[in-house]
């Protein structure tokens, strides 16, 4: 397991405690560096030359996947040390999330992004020492495939909406519902799972509850197919009368949807950090097709309008990583960063469908076909907008935290 045993690991995380800069610099320092060669080596061989096969199936081996990232570490990097992790600031989780961007593939990147920095915070932070030897020390090492239960049919971003319910009756939770869009769902050993544990206010009747995927009356009903995020299985799962242990609860009930928006918080900064790479891949790689692409007797890099705009993406991108290391050196600081994250969530989604969208213009033909990258993240890269958020949901936090909205 991760940084058990004196391992070189372990000794990996020891060393970037000891060295570290403070959060003053959030993904800059030479130390943060180290992490993501160490990580590249392992993108490079254990990932990308599988990542088309893997599209092509429509999943990945998500055990095999997460057992190879957990030995090494980089699954509970911002994880404390007596559960498998490296113990070192959320600074050095956002630096992992911006190297797995160097994944061909959307999909991988957003599992490993619900293992490592979705379906863990609240249980690292709130869950009882049994609960995180359970299911936290598995996770971290790769044993276990992690999901997160919280969207369902009829409610996304509005999550107050959900209607999964968790029954008390002894010592035991009864759960009856169902869950939507979930993440490594066919692969999944257990579920963060939320939902309402009482009949109260909707912000006050929630709970988290750690969910082992094998209890009878757990049905996954089908992987979805979907436009992007191809190599990522998606499911539909439905709860009849499925019994869980009282003692699964994640800190204490009812708390449950604060918990979340906790969650949250780091969900949005990393789904930012992840995009930032593949955006400025997309940028290079069109320079390059376009430097060598001619049209009327010049490559159609010589164009004005076509360098002009590359430039200005460029520039957005590099805004954007800006953004997202000032909100995260406050955050490591201990700050509310709602106002910062949904910001740059905002600007995020918007900006993957700018940037995919102008560059597989100057594509042309090759653009349309599924031969190139860019093709792929104009498809993976538009889930940026909805997951953790649609723009209207970051919007109106916005505005509630600039306290504009009609009282």
């Amino acid at each position: 397991m991760a940084l058990r045993g004196g391992g070189r690991w372990a000794r990996l995380g020891s060393a970037l405690r000891g060295r570290s800069s403070g959060p003053r610099d959030a993904g800059g320092t030479p130390q943060h560096r180290d992490l993501r060669e160490a990580l590249r080596k392992i993108i490079d061989k254990e990932i990308n030359p599988f990542v088309d096969k893997w599209e092509e199936e429509g999943q990945f081996p998500a055990h095999k996947v997460f057992k190879i990232l957990g030995q090494a570490g980089f699954l509970g990097v911002d994880k404390p040390t007596e559960y498998g992790g490296m113990g070192l600031d959320f600074s050095y989780n956002i630096a992992v999330a911006e190297e797995l961007g160097n994944i061909r593939c959307g999909g991988i990147t957003m599992a490993i992004g619900v293992q490592a920095g979705m379906a863990t915070p609240a249980l690292t932070r709130f869950g009882s020492h049994e609960l995180k030897k359970q299911f936290l020390i598995p996770t971290i090492a790769g044993d276990f495939v992690a999901c997160l239960g919280i969207s369902e049919a009829g409610a996304g971003s509005d999550v107050a909406n959900i209607k999964t319910t968790a029954v008390r009756k002894g010592d035991e939770y009864v759960i009856n519902g169902g869950k939507m869009w979930i993440t490594s769902g066919t692969q999944a050993d257990w579920m963060c799972l939320l939902a309402n544990t009482s009949e109260g206010p909707p912000h006050r009747n929630k709970s988290l509850i750690c969910l082992p995927m094998n209890l009878p009356g757990i049905h996954v009903a089908r992987k979805i197919d979907k436009l992007g995020m191809r190599s990522s299985d998606t499911a539909q799962i439905f709860f009849e009368d499925v019994r869980v242990p009282c003692k699964n609860l994640i800190g204490e009930e009812g708390k449950g949807f604060t918990y979340q928006m906790l969650q949250f918080q780091e969900e949005r900064l990393w789904g930012v950090a992840t995009a930032l790479t593949p955006l400025e891949t997309i940028i290079q790689e069109t320079i390059d097709y376009t430097r060598q692409r001619e049209v009327f007797g010049q490559p159609v890099l010589h164009n004005q309008t076509v360098h002009f705009r590359l430039a200005e993406l460029a520039t957005e991108v590099e805004l954007l990583r800006s953004l997202l290391h000032r909100a995260v050196a406050l955050y490591v600081e201990g700050n509310d960063v709602t106002k910062f994250a949904s910001m740059a969530k905002l600007k995020a989604g918007r900006l993957t469908r700018e940037v995919t969208d102008s560059c597989l213009q100057f594509w042309g033909g090759m653009g349309f076909t599924s031969e190139v990258l860019v093709s792929r993240f104009y498809r993976d890269l538009r889930l940026v907008s909805i997951g953790g958020g649609t723009d209207e949901t970051m919007l109106s936090i916005i505005c509630k935290y600039m306290e504009i909205l009609p009282r």
